[in-house]
């Protein structure tokens, strides 16, 4: 069983190493970390997931991005530790902070990831939505947390301010 908490500073070295527990060396090369340079991430949406001795399985953020004139949410990075990996974890993470992102009148989440995967919680590709590069299109995903929200919205993703 894991307790789902916000993310606090006081968290912060035990999510990095689980993010590079989890993903490859030179993840922060990757494009979409340039969009979270200097920009403070949604740490009402960003969480942890501890286990009944306290210690990290799994935890997301979420960061500010613009399309255009539109905002929405860059999700990412997500993780689970391997240990629990398979046990649902990371459903109940995308789940409950989505859900919350809604409430908090949040429209539109963005991510790059595999389709078969994040297209269970809704997230289908965003042809119209460029991410920097060297993303592949083809991972460019977007789940919409009220109908119509993606309608319309075309562009280069950037940081917001």
């Amino acid at each position: 069983m894991f307790h789902l908490t916000t993310e606090t500073p006081d968290d912060w070295w035990e999510v990095e190493a689980l993010y590079d527990l989890c993903f490859a060396p030179g993840r922060e090369a990757l494009s979409s970390y340039r969009l979270r340079d200097g920009v403070d991430s949604v740490t009402s949406l960003s969480l942890v997931a501890r286990d009944a001795d306290g210690t990290v399985g799994g935890a997301i953020r979420f960061w500010p991005v613009r399309i255009g004139a539109a905002r929405a949410l860059l999700l990412g990075p997500v993780a689970v530790h391997p240990t629990h990996q398979g046990e649902g974890l990371g459903a109940v993470l995308i789940e409950t902070s989505m859900a919350a992102a809604a409430s908090e009148g949040w429209e539109r989440v963005l991510l790059i990831g595999d389709a078969p995967y994040y297209g269970r919680f809704g997230f289908t590709r965003l042809t119209a939505v460029v991410m920097p590069p060297p993303t592949n299109p083809e991972r460019v995903l977007g789940h919409a947390l009220r109908p119509g929200a993606w309608d319309g919205i075309v562009g280069e993703v950037t940081r917001s301010n």
